[in-house]
């Protein structure tokens, strides 16, 4: 199968229920960069903060590789920048913004899928499901056309290796990035019906401003997400694969 095909497949996946792929329990977001828990599972997280279900949401990366030429954002101030606006994410989705998400700070284009470091990521990410009871943890595509991307799902991957009974789900940021004929694993998946909850995604997105307005303004190779990135998330439908 080709990414082309299977993106095209993922439009027609069933619509489903958390209760009905999920059963009972938590879930754990795991978000290459701050952002990525919003544009890719922001309506997830209100669905399952409405349903009362424990939710984590872990942030891989430091996020400071949007906008490394900045001199008024230098490194320390733009991750702290990037956390902020990830905080304010999730309170617009209904998390508390203290407790239910959590900083890994690895470095932002340099992920790492192994070693010594990433086992530390691995070992948090771990902790936290089992802190929140997860019955699933959902991460960025394996294929997602970005380095950060792979990786975290790399981790993800082998953090439910060592967790029991717990799924893993991959949505998708990047995947229309990737040439269509690039040959990837057939999957199935669903689509989670966000509707009730797209003016709150609108929020934790538009919350997220060093990423979509202006705000850095000097750095004009930065990082800035456009009308069209923009539009593919504003749709009433998640898309979730199914990973193996």
């Amino acid at each position: 199968m080709t990414a082309g095909e299977l993106l095209d497949t993922a439009q027609s996946f069933p619509v489903s229920s958390l209760k009905q792929r999920l059963g009972e329990g938590g879930l754990v977001v795991i978000a290459p960069h701050p952002d990525d828990e919003s544009l890719g599972c922001g309506g997830l997280i209100a669905e399952a903060c409405a349903e009362g279900r424990p939710v984590r949401v872990v942030v891989v990366s430091d996020g400071t590789g949007s906008h490394p030429a900045s001199k008024a954002y230098p490194k320390a101030r733009l991750r702290d920048l990037r956390e902020n606006e990830a905080r304010e994410a999730v309170k617009e989705l209904g998390l508390d913004s203290d407790k239910d998400i959590e900083f890994l700070r690895l470095p932002d284009r340099f992920v790492p899928g192994d070693g010594p470091i990433a086992e530390r990521a691995i070992e948090r990410i771990v902790a936290s499901a089992q802190e929140v009871g997860a019955a699933a943890l959902f991460v960025s595509w394996r294929h997602d056309a970005h380095c950060d991307h792979q990786a975290s799902y790399r981790l993800a991957r082998a953090a439910q290796r060592r967790l029991t009974a717990v799924k893993l789900f991959e949505y998708t940021i990047w995947g229309i990035d990737l040439p269509a004929t690039t040959p990837v694993e057939p999957a199935g998946g669903f689509r989670l019906d966000i509707g009730r909850h797209l003016s709150r995604k609108r929020l934790a997105i538009d919350a997220h401003r060093s990423q979509t307005t202006d705000l850095i303004a000097d750095d004009p190779s930065g990082f800035r997400l456009t009308g069209t990135d923009l539009a593919r998330f504003a749709l009433d439908h998640e898309i979730f694969f199914e990973g193996a």
